[in-house]
């Protein structure tokens, strides 16, 4: 079995669901779901990362995303939501909320489970990639595994028909 640790910050869509869930074809996949609560994360560089696209609605109510403990409970249900679903997609899952130190805690997951690679799902988030300090480009210095980056779904993709019809 293919073992991926999963780094999220918002609970995966359908699309993304289908898309983690047939990246490596017909193999079965264990997932390691970790999840940061936006809340942790810096408020200005969310709002430029707003601003840069074009959205100024959400850059203008960034400091009314909730903190410290006020995250914890919309994270946990988010961590909830995206376990069942990968679960439902037939793979097996598990996860919990990070609370300090997501990289230090992802290298520690990756050596006690010797999983086979990391992929970090999340939005873009120009100003940290520019300065390679998002997730995914602090990861690849800390893990021995590949780090895929990808983007997630907005909630109203779907997912793709394979099936032809």
């Amino acid at each position: 079995m293919f073992t991926s640790v999963l780094m999220i910050e918002k609970p995966l869509t359908p699309a993304d669901v289908e898309f983690v869930t047939t990246l490596h074809g017909d193999d079965r996949i264990s997932f390691i779901v970790l999840m940061q609560p936006r809340g942790k994360q810096d408020v200005l560089l969310r709002a430029i990362d707003d601003v840069a696209l074009g959205e100024f609605d959400d850059a203008v109510r960034e400091a009314e995303e909730p903190g410290g403990a006020q995250a914890e409970a919309p994270a946990e249900f988010a961590l909830a939501h995206t376990l069942q679903a990968l679960r439902d997609a037939g793979s097996e899952a598990v996860g919990q909320v990070v609370e300090d130190k997501p990289l230090d805690l992802l290298r520690s997951i990756v050596d006690e489970t010797g999983a086979d690679e990391v992929i970090v799902l999340t939005t873009p988030h120009f100003v940290e990639e520019f300065f390679h300090r998002d997730w995914a480009s602090r990861a690849r210095h800390k893990v021995g595994v590949p780090v895929l980056k990808l983007f997630s779904h907005a909630p109203d993709d779907q997912p793709q028909d394979t099936t032809g019809g």
